[in-house]
C-alpha cells in the first residue's frame, strides 16, 4: 500500500492547482493499493467548506 500525503495551502479560486490536487487525491482513493491523507492549511482550508459558490469572475 501506498501512503500519499498532500499539503495544499493556497485558495480554493485564482488558479487550477488546488483544484487539480483534489481531483488526483479523489482519483488515487478510489485505487485500493492507495491510502491518501489531505492536511489543509491557510487559505486551502476554504476547500473543504460545504456549498460554497463559486466567486463572480472566476
Amino acid at each position: 500500500m501506498a501512503d500519499v500525503l498532500f499539503i495544499l495551502n493556497e485558495a480554493p479560486y485564482g488558479s487550477e492547482r488546488t483544484y487539480n490536487a483534489l481531483r488526483l487525491a479523489v482519483t488515487l482513493s478510489a485505487q485500493p493499493e492507495h491510502r491518501v491523507r489531505l492536511f489543509l492549511m491557510g487559505d486551502a482550508v476554504l476547500s473543504a467548506k460545504a456549498g460554497q459558490e463559486v466567486p463572480s469572475g472566476y
